[in-house]
């Protein structure tokens, strides 16, 4: 009987630490390859306009609002209000990465499904099935609406922890790095998910995958992260986190037929 199994890396295989940051570095390799051009230029046109457009608004939204969020202060607390700043600045730039993100990824989601496509060919030798542009572009839009109600859904439910847990000494310790945790997830299910939509593997099995490798998927999308959360770099990590995404989804996260 025919099984679907998932691939195991061999006892000498670099770590999951290392393995996210090779797909990274392998995906930024292989951008300028004449084949994909034309998918990478046209997402960096986008993202270029949206980098200057949210930036702007960061700017002048940022003093305003530390200063309103300090003031809501009760005054036995101001003990803690380089902490509650220094954790609005952290969240803030969490935030504005992850909205960049997010709102080039559903703009050019078409551009980077075909990405993905072109780049698995090059990494195999063998694109995923392809189909009309009239049947993509509403699927791949799908999909992205499906993978934001799941962000905007678990990310508040992690907000609101969050949140009480910052007012609980010591443990709001712990604050951070679930946020940063969550963004890496986040990240790791975004860019990995162009190249599984191509073969229209649900969105479910995907996160288990993903969840099955969990240093390479925090490395990858705390990497992914990072480089949304800083300006310039951001405008150009997109297209590398697709296909540095879809070398681990080839490399890792594919699952093969074997006879049973």
């Amino acid at each position: 009987m025919a099984v679907l199994a998932t691939t195991k890396p061999s006892l000498g295989e670099p770590s999951g630490m290392v393995n996210g940051l090779t797909f990274l570095t392998r995906g930024a390799n292989l951008i300028t390859h004449k084949e994909l051009r034309l998918f990478v230029l046209v997402p960096l046109l986008i993202n270029i306009v949206l980098f200057f457009v949210l930036t702007g608004i960061l700017i002048q939204q940022f003093d305003s609002a530390v200063g309103w969020l300090l003031g809501w202060l009760p005054s036995w607390l101001d003990f803690i209000s380089w902490f509650i700043w220094s954790l609005f600045a952290a969240t803030v730039l969490v935030i504005y990465g992850y909205s960049f993100s997010i709102i080039t990824n559903i703009i050019a989601a078409p551009f980077y499904g075909l990405l993905a496509e072109r780049a698995e060919g090059l990494i195999t030798g063998k694109r995923p099935d392809s189909e009309p542009l009239s049947e993509m572009i509403p699927r791949t839009l799908g999909r992205e609406m499906l993978k934001l109600w799941y962000f905007i859904s678990r990310g508040a439910a992690i907000f609101i922890i969050s949140i009480v847990l910052s007012f609980i000494p010591i443990v709001n310790i712990l604050v951070p790095v679930i946020a940063i945790l969550w963004g890496a997830w986040s990240m790791s299910i975004q860019y990995v998910d162009y190249p599984a939509d191509n073969h229209q593997l649900a969105f479910t099995e995907l996160r288990k995958r993903l969840g099955g490798n969990l240093t390479h998927s925090y490395t990858f999308g705390g990497l992914v992260m990072l480089g949304t959360m800083v300006p310039i770099l951001n405008i150009f990590i997109m297209p590398v986190a697709v296909v540095g995404g879809t070398y681990y989804w080839v490399e890792k996260l594919t699952l093969v037929k074997a006879e049973k």
